[in-house]
C-alpha cells in the first residue's frame, strides 16, 4: 500500500476555513476549546461546525485538562476524536476514553530523550498519539507554539507505533518532515495562518499539496 499520511488541520474557527480545509483534501479538522488560545471556540460553535463537517471529514475537539462536564458536553456532538492537549496522566486518559465514549488522541510534548520514553505508557490507553514540541518553560499554553523539535529523538520509538507529528510544520517544512520521519499523520495549526488564529486558505492548500507530493515520492 502506498504511503499516504493522515493530514489534520487544527484550529479551524469558521465555516469558510472548514470548507477550505475539506476542499484542499484534509483528513481531519480540529476545533479548539481552550479560552487561552487564539483559536478558542465555545461548545455550541464547535457543535455547529461538527454538524457541518459530518460525512465530509473527520473532526477532533481539542481540550486541555478538561473536567468531566466538558467531556460530556463535547461527547454530545459526537466528534470523531477528542484530543487531549494537557497534562492528563495515563489514568485520566483511560477514564476520559471510557466515560466519554469518543476515541482519544493524546498529545505528548517532546523536548528530550526522556520525553520519548513516556510515549509507550500511553499507547494502550489512547487511540492515537500525537507528538508535539515541548512548550517553553513560561508558556501559558500547551503545545510547541509553532516550534519544531529534534526529530532524531523519535528514532528510539517502536517502529510499529502509528503516531502523528506536529510542531513547527509549515508548507515549507512539511516535505522534509515526511521524508525524514515518515509519520502516520501530520498536524498543523499556526503553520497555515496569516496571523495568530487566522487561517489562510492558500497556506492550507499549499501545506496539503506539499505533504502529498512528498509522500508520493516515498511511495
Amino acid at each position: 500500500m502506498a504511503y499516504s499520511p493522515i493530514i489534520k488541520i487544527c484550529g479551524i474557527k469558521d465555516s469558510e476555513m472548514l470548507n477550505a480545509a475539506i476542499d484542499a483534501g484534509a483528513d481531519i479538522v480540529g476545533f479548539m476549546h481552550f479560552p487561552k488560545s487564539p483559536r478558542h471556540l465555545g461548545i455550541e460553535d464547535i457543535g455547529f461546525l461538527i454538524s457541518e463537517a459530518r460525512g465530509r471529514v473527520e473532526t477532533a475537539v481539542i481540550t486541555v485538562d478538561p473536567d468531566n462536564s466538558i467531556i460530556a458536553e463535547i461527547a454530545m456532538f459526537d466528534p470523531d476524536w477528542l484530543q487531549l492537549h494537557g497534562s492528563e496522566n495515563v489514568h485520566r486518559v483511560e477514564t476520559i476514553r471510557a466515560e466519554g465514549g469518543v476515541p482519544v488522541m493524546k498529545v505528548l510534548p517532546i523536548g528530550a530523550a526522556e520525553d520519548v520514553d513516556v510515549v509507550a505508557e500511553y499507547e494502550s490507553v489512547a487511540d492515537r498519539i500525537l507528538l508535539d514540541a515541548k512548550p517553553p518553560m513560561k508558556a501559558t499554553r500547551p503545545g510547541g507554539l509553532g516550534m519544531q523539535f529534534d526529530w532524531d529523538l523519535l528514532k528510539t520509538l517502536d517502529p510499529a507505533l502509528e503516531f502523528m507529528l506536529s510542531g513547527g510544520l509549515t508548507p515549507d517544512t512539511v516535505a522534509s518532515a515526511i521524508e525524514k520521519v515518515k509519520p502516520f499523520g501530520i498536524d498543523v495549526s499556526s503553520g497555515v495562518e496569516s496571523a495568530p488564529g487566522v487561517k489562510d486558505a492558500g497556506l492550507i492548500r499549499a501545506f496539503i499539496e506539499n505533504a502529498r507530493a512528498a509522500a508520493a515520492k516515498i511511495g
